[in-house]
């Protein structure tokens, strides 16, 4: 059985660290990304996300040189994802030290796009974003472009339809949760893994130890955690060290502070 993935999500806004909520609300600035990237090394967590929140709106790749210099301080798999449109643009991310890049407007506004990557540089270094909002009927819908642009499409259809693009991850974002951790929306992580055959990276709610249960036992093969790490007293060796007590199979703790 895949054990349980914990990963660190980074927003990156002008070279420093910065966490909002519902996308657009309340941002705060966090620190600096290299040297907080380097903590959570120390402390042996499975991945890092960075996200440069700048690019899509900007029109332009994320920023490689901080990728550069976080590969240069790291020593785990990180993915990276921000305005990454071309095939060429996949490829200076992945030279910089990416592991993997995660596409997300670029998918809706040119499906092929998702395909053409996968076939290049295999979808093991592919990772679909799929940021949505549920609305008062019960409906939800992906939207692109950092939550600003509504699409035609519910996210179990998209992420099947991304699936069958050779995609080798989807990631769930819930606008509605984002940075508010008020816990993961349990019930679209159900309905999405249970359909999905790849997996699935929940994202967006974290707040308690519970939480990061609950979207694991949900079905989330992975869980993203911001504003839990950034602003409360929890840090990953908590979150696995409660993991492991309850059931769930996580890697052992390993790093310089375990």
């Amino acid at each position: 059985m895949l054990k349980k993935r914990i990963i660190p999500k980074f927003l990156v806004r002008g070279g420093r660290l910065v966490k909002g909520v519902r996308f657009h609300e309340n941002f705060r600035e966090a620190g600096n990304p290299v040297s907080t990237a380097k903590v959570y090394d120390a402390y042996g967590v499975d991945e890092l996300l960075f996200v440069d929140i700048d690019a899509t709106p900007q029109d332009r790749p994320a920023t490689g040189s901080i990728i550069e210099r976080v590969s240069e301080e790291v020593f785990m798999p990180f993915t990276v994802g921000g305005g990454v449109r071309h095939l060429d643009e996949i490829a200076v991310l992945l030279r910089s030290g990416a592991d993997k890049v995660c596409i997300n407007t670029a998918a809706i506004e040119n499906p092929a796009f998702v395909r053409d990557a996968a076939s290049r540089y295999g979808n093991q270094c592919i990772v679909v974003g799929i940021d949505y909002k549920v609305f008062a009927d019960g409906s939800a819908r992906v939207f692109s472009r950092c939550g600003s642009k509504e699409s035609t499409y519910g996210p179990l259809e998209w992420a099947l339809r991304m699936q069958d693009a050779h995609a080798g991850e989807i990631m769930l974002c819930s606008i509605d949760r984002d940075g508010t951790m008020g816990g993961y929306d349990l019930d679209m992580i159900a309905q999405v893994s249970d359909q999905l055959e790849i997996p699935l990276i929940a994202s967006s709610g974290a707040g308690t130890l519970q939480h990061c249960h609950d979207a694991l036992s949900a079905g989330a093969s992975a869980i993203t955690i911001s504003s839990m790490f950034l602003f409360s007293d929890h840090s990953p060796i908590k979150v696995r060290s409660y993991l492991a007590t309850n059931g769930v199979n996580v890697r052992a703790q390993k790093g310089s502070h375990s």
